[in-house]
């Protein structure tokens, strides 16, 4: 705003300018006033505002803080039990190929021992088949008599 300017008059200024220019100013202290005392008041709802919005951020950092240790709880657990799985079938797995090679080293025994048999069977039933082939060679037939004495020996009696 400018200053205002009064008329000199005969003992100081225009006293109704300077009361007018008084009441201006003490209008405008007025409403500088009100308006001072709302802005107190924007500011101290505003700051109300702000401390509750700095307690939930502090509640969401919180918050966030639990989620991931219960994350990484929950990522450690998840990773001893795979791992507790893991050995567990590794366990399983080689008690089943021990049993599986257990079996099959049994398996082989009696093979070899049938593979023996066989052989030992064999050679029994070829030296079988050699005393057979000799004892039919030495086998002699004896000779058949002359069937004409018979056919005459029937002429004769009928």
């Amino acid at each position: 705003m400018q200053r205002p300017t009064f008329r000199v008059m005969k003992n100081g200024y225009d006293r109704f300018a300077v009361d007018d220019a008084v009441e201006k100013y003490a209008s405008q202290v007025s409403q500088l006033e009100q308006k001072i005392g709302l802005y107190q008041q924007q500011l101290i709802e505003t700051t109300r505002q702000l401390d509750e919005m700095k307690e939930k951020y502090q509640e969401l950092v919180r918050s966030d803080e639990s989620r991931r240790e219960a994350a990484d709880q929950i990522a450690r657990l998840s990773l001893r039990e795979a791992n507790e799985i893991i050995s567990t079938a590794q366990k399983n797995a080689d008690m089943i190929i021990s049993e599986a090679l257990a079996s099959a080293r049994g398996i082989l025994e009696d093979l070899s021992r049938l593979y023996e048999q066989a052989g030992s069977v064999k050679t029994e039933a070829s030296e079988q088949l050699e005393k057979l082939l000799h004892d039919l060679d030495e086998f002699k037939l004896p000779e058949m008599p002359d069937l004409r004495w018979l056919q005459e020996a029937q002429k004769k009696l009928r």
